[in-house]
């Protein structure tokens, strides 16, 4: 074959030299030609099948052009078709095969064949963690490539149907019309079907690779590394086939699940740590503060509201939604990884020692300098109460000072009253919720590890601050029967009541107690026996304010979390949130004033 790869030029040339030879084929010298021409003529039929395997990897219009008209001059447009379809089918296995070889080998450190005779299966097991993401997102972009030249395929035979079809409608030779009518609604529904048949290859390759390692050792932004990229190549099968990836959906999920609840155990005790370490102090955060500006909810920018309705949109009439392959047809790949990505996010939510600027405290510290704004029966040195004269123990007008001072933010700046633990939960609620908008079909589980988030909370502060065990004999010690039901429903289904387990347990009783968590201790710092600290009110105050902001928060996320939640669980959110509004209406009872 000629460097110029002139298929078409070649086949033509022997096709003519065999009609000639066809002329004189009495002669026995010709006879012998012939034969030869029709082994030239084999040898350039394996060659261009070897060129039709080309296109699979790196299609070229020039290229495949030439091909088919090769095949067409050898009138075998069908052959080529299904050929053209095995080369797919076996560049698919090729390219994740040698995608992974090379990482393990790499990985291993030496040269030894050994992994080149293992199953495709069995190799992806010998993927370290470390090289896990790096071969994940190569053998995505490798698949990629194969997928595009099917679409660039399936654009190139849309293009010339149409053309043949102009120039069949001028001709008049209804023979060859139909023929080629034939061939070509042969090729089309070889090709739409052949679109399924590739997209399912190559989910199952992907699926062999992810459950190929245990993904629960991982790192949290590395995990949902690993979700961004199934969910970019979720996105191309539904543009490649429209199909929904049901493969790829069941094996992330099966990850997914084991990953998040050895990750919510964990946060979970994380969670107690912090609780038992609490001073519930305010965490100066700013007046305009919103969860928002925290880098765990910056995905929600990027992604229109679920809570508005798509009639209330900005409708562009200008462009339209552009396809990954329409993006990338003409150079770069989707897979691309982007290793900055997760360092140019910044916060700046945190105030300056708990203020907006130095004039304000400035002028909030003037302003409590005065003693005017104090009550004159907090001056004196008992307080006669409305049921009595019951002597009060005197509080000091520099305590009360102090302790105004250091409430400031509370009641001036207005800014949001939490503490480093609320935070921290917020924190953890902005993580689930990544995982969910990536992961829909887990989104029950999620939602449901973060409402425990929120139930440890609000249990926590109640046992810190709002027992009242002379109300009553039952444990809990509460006024609110509803108050009553949520927190016995929160210490049956989380709270580990047991101080040791118990070695004749059973299985399954030793396996729901993994589900839950110990009460939490409030720390031996906090003092709320002693009247120069007015009885822990200040902690109390901000640990039942940052309660209500907490349920504040998961209130503004409602919509979102509704957008996801599953028709059929719906009810265990409406649940939640009717239970959420507890901290709000019973404030007094968490203060335990």
């Amino acid at each position: 074959m000629t460097p110029e790869e002139d298929y078409p030029g070649a086949i033509q040339l022997c096709l003519e030299c065999q009609k000639a030879a066809s002329t004189f084929k009495h002669y026995s010298c010709i006879s012998e030609l012939n034969s030869k021409l029709q082994d030239t003529l084999e040898q350039i039929e394996e060659q261009l099948d070897v060129a039709l395997s080309k296109i699979c990897k790196n299609f070229d219009i020039n290229h495949y052009t030439k091909v088919q008209q090769a095949y067409r001059l050898l009138g075998k447009t069908q052959t080529a078709m299904d050929q053209l379809h095995m080369h797919f089918t076996q560049a698919i296995h090729n390219t994740v095969f040698q995608v992974v070889l090379g990482y393990v080998e790499l990985c291993a450190g030496n040269t030894d064949t050994k992994f080149q005779k293992l199953q495709y299966k069995d190799l992806c097991t010998h993927v370290t963690p470390d090289s896990y993401i790096p071969c994940l997102a190569d053998l995505c972009k490798a698949l990629w490539e194969v997928m595009l030249s099917y679409y660039r395929t399936m654009e190139w035979h849309e293009k010339h149907d149409n053309e043949d079809t102009a120039s069949a409608s001028e001709g008049s030779n209804m023979i060859g019309t139909e023929e080629t009518n034939f061939d070509r609604g042969y090729i089309k529904k070889k090709l739409e079907h052949g679109l399924t048949r590739i997209w399912q290859d190559v989910q199952l390759k992907v699926k062999t690779y992810l459950l190929g390692t245990d993904l629960s050792i991982f790192k949290y932004d590395d995990f949902i590394f690993v979700l961004d990229i199934i969910s970019r190549l979720m996105q191309v099968g539904e543009e490649f086939c429209g199909s929904k990836s049901e493969v790829l959906q069941e094996s992330i999920r099966k990850q997914s699940v084991n990953y998040f609840k050895n990750y919510h155990r964990t946060r979970l005790d994380e969670l107690r740590m912090f609780l038992e370490n609490e001073t519930w102090e305010l965490c100066p955060v700013k007046s305009n503060f919103s969860i928002l500006q925290l880098h765990e909810f910056k995905f929600m920018e990027q992604s229109r509201s679920p809570s508005v309705s798509p009639s209330k949109q900005p409708v562009s009439t200008s462009s339209k939604t552009v396809t990954l392959f329409e993006q990338y047809c003409s150079g770069g790949n989707p897979f691309e990884i982007q290793a900055n990505h997760k360092d140019e996010e910044t916060e700046d939510v945190l105030a300056s020692n708990g203020y907006e600027s130095d004039e304000q405290e400035k002028s909030a510290y003037q302003e409590y300098d005065s003693d005017s704004d104090v009550p004159e029966e907090l001056k004196r040195d008992y307080v006669d109460e409305q049921t009595g004269d019951v002597p009060v123990k005197s509080v000091s007008r520099e305590t009360l000072k102090s302790r105004k001072k250091s409430d400031y933010s509370l009641n001036k700046v207005n800014a949001p009253i939490l503490t480093n633990t609320t935070l921290n939960v917020i924190r953890l609620v902005g993580k689930y919720m990544q995982m969910m908008n990536i992961l829909k079909p887990i989104a029950f589980d999620v939602i449901h590890f973060m409402s425990q988030l929120f139930d440890y909370y609000l249990y926590a502060i109640y046992t810190f601050f709002g027992r009242n065990d002379s109300l009553e004999s039952t444990g809990l010690g509460l006024s609110s029967s509803r108050l009553r039901t949520t927190l016995n429903r929160i210490q049956e289904s989380l709270i580990d009541l047991e101080v040791s387990a118990d070695p004749t347990a059973t299985l399954t009783a030793a396996e729901e107690r993994k589900e839950k968590v110990p009460s939490p201790h409030l720390s031996q710092l906090v003092v709320l026996t002693s009247g120069d600290t007015l009885y822990g009110l200040a902690e109390r105050v901000v640990a039942t304010e940052s309660l209500v902001f907490l349920a504040e928060q998961f209130e503004f996320l409602q919509p979102h979390l509704d957008a996801v939640m599953p028709a059929v669980k719906k009810p265990f959110l409406q649940q939640f949130y009717s239970q959420s509004q507890l901290p709000v209406n019973y404030a007094n009872q968490f203060t335990g004033l």
